[in-house]
């Protein structure tokens, strides 16, 4: 049923969105010198990596100026990667993987490699499914690059302020998903898009992220 319903979604949000997807790669090619798209790796269902299709919204050689994680003032950020970073659009071209069967509309956001080589016990539940587009760690954790904002290594502040809840919330999406939470996860992530301040009764118990926490991370 839920791929079913990934093909669905896909499907129609490519037709209804191509004339968007047409425009912004066209843009990121005229701002900076690069491609269209950023094909990082990715873990996917059983942690197999995966080439994820992402509007490419930093430099073209941004992996060897930096690291991973990416705070809202890093310099590698072009200027149209800013605004399709702000309003989520650089997601938009998963909806090819999740055609394709590498990723669902809603589940765990696909990590890095070298990060979940280190996963353990529950954490390793993550891979029984096929990774999102968003889930409830991406409406938890809406504006990364200005919750690291100010940090030295922002590498080091993911891994100690948004790294265990993002699992955790993950870990907790594996064990209750229904077509019926996705359907509010996909409603909520929206309604976060637009609304900043929106915070689900859903996350009630977990506390929200500030912006500049990454300048406490020394």
């Amino acid at each position: 049923m839920k791929r079913v319903f990934d093909l669905l979604c896909s499907c129609v949000g490519l037709v209804v969105f191509s004339p968007l997807l047409i425009v912004v790669g066209v843009w990121v090619r005229l701002d900076s010198p690069g491609p269209a798209f950023y094909r990082g790796q990715r873990a996917g269902r059983g942690n197999k990596p995966f080439g994820i299709y992402k509007f490419r919204s930093m430099v073209a050689n941004a992996h060897k100026l930096g690291g991973s994680s990416t705070s809202g003032e890093d310099m590698r950020i072009t200027r149209s990667g800013r605004f399709i970073r702000r309003y989520k659009i650089d997601e938009l071209s998963q909806l090819i993987n999740v055609l394709v069967g590498d990723m669902s509309i809603v589940g765990p956001r696909p990590e890095i490699l070298a990060y979940t080589s280190r996963y353990q016990g529950e954490q390793l539940e993550v891979f029984s499914v096929r990774p999102g587009i968003t889930d409830w760690a991406s409406i938890w954790n809406a504006d990364e690059g200005g919750v690291l904002a100010g940090a030295r290594d922002p590498d080091r502040a993911y891994e100690l302020l948004i790294q265990p809840t993002k699992l955790q919330l993950q870990v907790q999406y594996v064990r209750q998903r229904s077509l019926w939470m996705d359907l509010k996860i996909i409603v909520y992530t929206l309604r976060k898009i637009f609304d900043p301040s929106f915070y689900p009764r859903e996350l009630a118990d977990v506390p929200a992220l500030r912006q500049g926490m990454g300048a406490q991370v020394a």
